[in-house]
């Protein structure tokens, strides 16, 4: 590899910068699958940030799979083989952002509490219980419920035992965590908001519990539908603010516009 990076923009999300660049040239192919990584101190060096912004960086393209290490050689780019999942939001409003992943959440949480409903053994139910027993408990800690919320999804989606669907709500993970963190940093700020979550989670697990797959598919369509009207009702003090912060990685980590 004869390239060499430039220093990124101080400030920013420095391991998003360097994870940002790379990619872009594994993207137009400046980097080819099978061509090894500079070194981490190359890297270091070349990018002027510390090993750990760049071990967060080369994390998280391991997670989208771009890259792979080899055991005692290095970091190679990997052939990810047939990928659909890009998602090109660099320029878009942080609250358009987070409706947008809304929106397709909705479109795999409803089939995934269908099929839940459908598949799920007494096991899954427990783990159901325990994901929304825990999500009680964090915000009842004053916790923003964030992990746990993510974890109730999860629950579900294991109980649709379509490691298909498994795997892409896996590799959005990385996106979903982000809106996730906007949506109930806006609920904790109204009552009505928390109240309505916890009766749809509610909702989708009593449907998944009474085998009705119709039931659940509209009570996680209801529940996708309603985070995206609480998102619209937020006071524009929220996304002036807090809202914006928060937002800011879901926008600037999803790829630059082609």
């Amino acid at each position: 590899m004869t390239a060499r990076f430039k220093s990124i923009t101080p400030g920013a999300n420095l391991s998003d910068q360097v994870a940002d660049a790379l990619a872009a040239e594994i993207r137009s192919g400046r980097l080819a699958v099978g061509v090894k990584l500079p070194t981490e101190a190359a890297l270091v060096e070349q990018f002027g940030v510390s090993r750990t912004v760049v071990r967060e960086a080369i994390s998280r393209l391991k997670s989208i799979g771009q890259v792979q290490s080899r055991q005692g050689s290095g970091v190679y780019v990997k052939d990810a083989g047939f990928s659909p999942l890009h998602f090109d939001a660099r320029y878009a409003v942080s609250k358009q952002a987070v409706v947008q992943m809304v929106e397709v959440r909705r479109a795999l949480e409803a089939e995934v509490a269908a099929l839940a409903a459908t598949r799920r053994t007494s096991a899954d139910l427990q783990r159901i219980r325990q994901a929304i027993t825990a999500l009680d408990k964090a915000v009842a800690a004053g916790g923003d419920g964030v992990e746990e919320d993510v974890a109730y999804h999860r629950a579900i989606a294991d109980a649709a035992q379509n490691p298909f669907l498994i795997s892409t709500l896996d590799y959005l993970r990385q996106f979903l965590r982000g809106a996730t963190r906007v949506t109930r940093a806006n609920e904790a700020r109204r009552a009505d908001f928390a109240a309505q979550v916890r009766d749809e989670h509610a909702a989708i697990a009593r449907a998944i519990e009474q085998a009705d797959p119709l039931g659940a598919r509209a009570a996680a369509t209801r529940h996708m539908d309603n985070a995206v009207a609480r998102i619209e009702q937020a006071d524009p003090a929220f996304w002036q603010q807090e809202g914006v912060q928060l937002a800011s990685p879901l926008v600037a980590g999803l790829g630059p516009k082609r």
